[in-house]
C-alpha cells in the first residue's frame, strides 16, 4: 500500500550551495549529510550504476523530505538551466505556502527567479514558477479555502499502551 510521497531528489554539482538555498532561503531542516567514494555495492545495484562516488543530503520540510545528490562518479551530463517546465521528465517540486505575495517578495529579494507574480485561479489556488540557483522549477502554491488541493497531516499516532 503506497501512503503517500516521502522525498524528491535533485542532482547537482554544487551540493553546499544547493543545500544552503533550501535550508537558508527556503527553511528546510537538514537531517542527513552522508557521503561513499566508490565503496558501496548496494547504492551501484539501487542506482544502476558503477563505483559511485557521492554525497547526499537530505533536508525535510513539515510532510516532506527533498534528497540532494552530488556525484563525482560517474559525472553526470550538466542540467540546462533555463529547462522549459514542457521537457519530459520530473518537471518540478511544489511548496505549499501560506501568503504567496509575501513569500514571493521575500524569495524575490533572496535573488529567486519567477516566471510572473502570482495568479490565482478561482476555486484552485494561487500559484507561480522559480527556479533555483541550479535553474530546478519550484512552484509555490496557496490553496483557495475549498480547494481540493488542501492536504490533511495526518494526526498523530496514538501512543502505545502497554
Amino acid at each position: 500500500m503506497i501512503s503517500g510521497i516521502h522525498h524528491a531528489s535533485i542532482t547537482t554539482k554544487n551540493i553546499d550551495a544547493l543545500a544552503a538555498f533550501y535550508r537558508n532561503v527556503l527553511g528546510f531542516e537538514q537531517i542527513m549529510d552522508v557521503a561513499w567514494n566508490r565503496d558501496s555495492p548496494m547504492a551501484d545495484l539501487i542506482y544502476g550504476l558503477r563505483d559511485t562516488a557521492v554525497r547526499m543530503v537530505m533536508l525535510k520540510k513539515v510532510n516532506a523530505c527533498l534528497e540532494l545528490f552530488e556525484f563525482s562518479n560517474p559525472v553526470g551530463k550538466p542540467l540546462d538551466p533555463r529547462r522549459p517546465v514542457c521537457d519530459a521528465g520530473y518537471s518540478h517540486i511544489c511548496l505549499l505556502v501560506a501568503d504567496i505575495e509575501a513569500e514571493h517578495a521575500r524569495l524575490t529579494k533572496a535573488g529567486m527567479e519567477f516566471t510572473c507574480t502570482p495568479q490565482h485561479i478561482p476555486g484552485l489556488c494561487k500559484a507561480t514558477y522559480g527556479r533555483d540557483p541550479d535553474g530546478n522549477i519550484i512552484e509555490l502554491m496557496e490553496p483557495d479555502e475549498n480547494s481540493p488541493f488542501i492536504l490533511q497531516l495526518p494526526a498523530p499516532a496514538a501512543p502505545a499502551s502497554g
